[in-house]
């Protein structure tokens, strides 16, 4: 038996688990943010801002807010990105979503684009399996403090909150989505449908301890909670993506909300620029900035 079809049994022999509560992922929205401009720049008409702002372990987290230089009269939709974990990739932080953020600023669009755990070059290979479960679901928690920095932004359209991520910025996405009622559009872009799928790489595991592992991390998987998204939903993927299989994306596709759209790439786990075109389309089109 091959590694990915151990996985699949594996996840399939604890699927009866319960999916993790909701009220896993609260937190307290009233600490103070405290947010701070560390520099500022334009570019092609759009203001980038460099910021910090109080995560909810005391201490602190770095972002990019993206604007248009002068705000529209009327309120406009916000779009937070959550990026990739691509070493040695220039793109795998919070930069990879700057042209992104660039085109939505000229339709009136405010970006948020974050620092996470996996901006850092060793992350994957400096954690440990041991805390993959608690850290996951800070990371939740975290996301949502940076729905709260882009909601106290000026002239947000709360009827329109976009949440993009790639990869692992994906993955969490999917629950901090599911359980904030604040995102109604969401776009995730080439990721597993199991925690235990990517944090499984490395030193092997095996036997008890391997479906011991699997079994804490089950009631975490995006494959749970994709069925749980709101609004517009798009899904993209790449054919040739060598940390997504086959199955897996067939079967996030199958779990998505009724009339989710699902995209295939001929592209590799980073996608490519079609698929930057259509995203930003789709965002365009389904946040009626057009």
């Amino acid at each position: 038996m091959n590694a990915f079809a151990s996985i699949v049994l594996s996840t399939l022999a604890v699927g009866l688990l319960a999916q993790a509560p909701a009220a896993l992922f609260d937190y307290d929205p009233s600490l103070p943010l405290e947010v701070k401009e560390t520099s500022r720049r334009e570019e092609k008409g759009a203001l980038l801002r460099d910021i910090t702002y109080a995560t909810l372990t005391k201490g602190t987290n770095a972002a990019t807010l993206i604007t248009p230089r002068t705000q529209a009269a009327a309120p406009a939709p916000a779009v937070l990105f959550v990026h990739w974990y691509g070493p040695p990739a220039p793109t795998s932080n919070r930069t990879q979503f700057i042209p992104d953020g660039i085109a939505l600023a000229e339709r009136g669009v405010t970006s948020l684009l974050v620092d996470t755990p996996w901006s850092v070059p060793t992350y994957f290979r400096t954690r440990t399996r041991a805390e993959d479960y608690t850290r996951s679901v800070q990371q939740v928690r975290d996301l949502r403090r940076a729905l709260d920095v882009l909601a106290a932004q000026p002239g947000i359209d709360r009827a329109r909150f976009a949440y993009v991520g790639h990869d692992f910025g994906a993955m969490y996405g999917t629950i901090a989505a599911a359980v904030d009622p604040r995102v109604t559009h969401f776009v995730f872009m080439a990721a597993t449908a199991s925690f235990s799928d990517w944090f499984l790489y490395g030193p092997k595991l095996e036997g008890e301890a391997r479906e011991k592992f699997i079994a804490e991390l089950a009631p975490l998987d995006p494959l749970k909670w994709v069925p749980k998204l709101r609004g517009p939903v798009l899904m993209q993927f790449a054919d040739n993506d060598e940390h997504v299989s086959t199955a897996r994306r067939e079967q996030l596709a199958a779990a998505a909300p009724k009339g989710a759209d699902v995209r295939l790439y001929k592209a590799g786990h980073e996608l490519n620029d079609t698929a930057t075109r259509e995203r930003l389309a789709w965002l365009r089109k389904t946040l009626r900035v057009e």
